[in-house]
């Protein structure tokens, strides 16, 4: 079992599966997320339409079409309103349930990008440290899932969830 950080982009990585920072809609938008639908070609829109949404902290799986990996896991985190709207129970149900459609597709490799820290303001301290925690101890019994990556596209994400996985 591993979990590593690296910087780099998401849409690169050779892995089973992949996380898209998804809105609710599913069906594309900024950031990581229009990214995704970019590299991927326009079968994942046809594939999310198909889905009807998915509620935030709560995950959908998709086949990734042109990207390396063989999947696509849509997650929408929290939007941050102050702390005192369940932002924190949203976003680690939104790592959990992201990983736990993972081992239910018998994925051994997930790489995540750090959700909801860009435009949905969670505090990114506190987002990657809910990340790794919610990474680690399920890494302690997934029976398929072996490897995880956090993604970050950024040095400050980057600095901020190698501190995290220090704290864990």
């Amino acid at each position: 079992m591993t979990f590593k950080v690296i910087r780099g982009d998401i849409t690169k990585m050779h892995v089973d599966a992949i996380v898209n920072a998804a809105n609710t809609t599913l069906l594309g938008g900024g950031g990581v997320d229009g990214a995704i639908h970019r590299a991927a070609g326009p079968q994942l829109l046809e594939a999310c339409r198909a889905l009807n949404g998915c509620q935030t902290g709560e995950a959908k799986i998709t086949p990734g079409f042109k990207l390396p990996a063989k999947f696509v896991i849509h997650t929408p985190g929290p939007i941050w309103h102050g702390g005192s709207h369940h932002e924190a129970e949203l976003l680690h149900n939104s790592y959990l349930n992201s990983l736990r459609l993972a081992e239910d597709h018998q994925c051994e490799s997930v790489a995540f990008p750090s959700i909801s820290t860009g435009v949905y303001r969670f505090p990114l301290g506190d987002g990657a440290e809910i990340a790794t925690s919610t990474i680690l101890a399920f890494l302690k019994t997934a029976v398929f899932v072996k490897n995880v990556t956090m993604v970050c596209f950024d040095d400050g994400t980057y600095q901020a969830y190698l501190a995290a996985g220090k704290n864990n």
